[in-house]
């Protein structure tokens, strides 16, 4: 049996741990003891981004992912975006921005290194509430999603206060995905509560099993973008 390897240790100003390690081709950082994200099955990472291109088309000009994770959702975003598009990273944590420059690099083909990419070390949270009307997409791979976070102070993001700061800073026909390990019925009464319209999409970790499922919240104030008819 392979034994885990830790690659680096870093500590917030917080006090929180974060750990990268690896166990032969697999990759995963540990916050507070709580496993963050891994190389393991990146699906539904990949998913959100293909579906949220996929519905505006293929042609936002402004997009911010809040979350580097390893990588693979920027990557993905990427891979379909238009050649001048400008794609905004907000990673909280500096040490994670590094090691994607560093030994996660190669995972997702050193998307960091794209000059679509600026990558900011800041809160999504605090660039959100400076932005007004910038986004044409937004991708929040930020934590575990509303139910399971690892950090605390995410809880914002979730609540009525942060979506109103999402809502804020979309374009008028722009689409806001948030990724989440759990379907969330709280979540979900919150973002009825929002002047937009909403979906959510189960997606399957392995195609065609059920047995192990994350999820995609997918928000618009123009419900044309989500295929919806506007509320009469």
């Amino acid at each position: 049996m392979t034994l885990w390897t830790t690659l680096a240790h870093a500590r917030t100003a917080a006090g929180d741990d974060i750990l990268l390690r690896q166990r032969g081709d697999l990759f995963e950082i540990r916050y507070n003891g709580i496993e963050l994200m891994s190389n393991l099955n990146h699906q539904s990472e990949d998913q959100l981004a293909l579906r949220a291109m996929r519905r505006t088309g293929f042609r936002p000009r402004k997009i911010l992912i809040g979350g580097l994770g390893l990588g693979y959702t920027l990557r993905a975003v990427l891979d379909l975006a238009l050649p001048q598009a400008e794609v905004t990273v907000c990673e909280l944590i500096a040490d994670v921005a590094a090691w994607n420059r560093g030994p996660l690099a190669p995972l997702a083909g050193h998307p960091l290194d794209d000059p679509r990419t600026t990558l900011l070390i800041e809160d999504v949270q605090a660039h959100l509430a400076q932005a007004d009307g910038v986004y044409d997409l937004i991708l929040l791979d930020t934590d575990n999603g509303p139910d399971f976070l690892v950090r605390a102070q995410n809880t914002d993001l979730y609540a009525d206060s942060g979506l109103v700061a999402v809502a804020r800073a979309l374009s008028p026909s722009g689409l806001v995905a948030f990724w989440s390990a759990t379907a969330s019925t709280a979540f979900e009464d919150r973002l009825a509560r929002q002047p937009w319209a909403w979906m959510r999409e189960d997606i399957a970790l392995i195609p065609g099993r059920v047995d192990a499922m994350h999820y995609i919240y997918s928000c618009s104030l123009d419900a044309a973008v989500l295929g919806k008819r506007a509320a009469a």
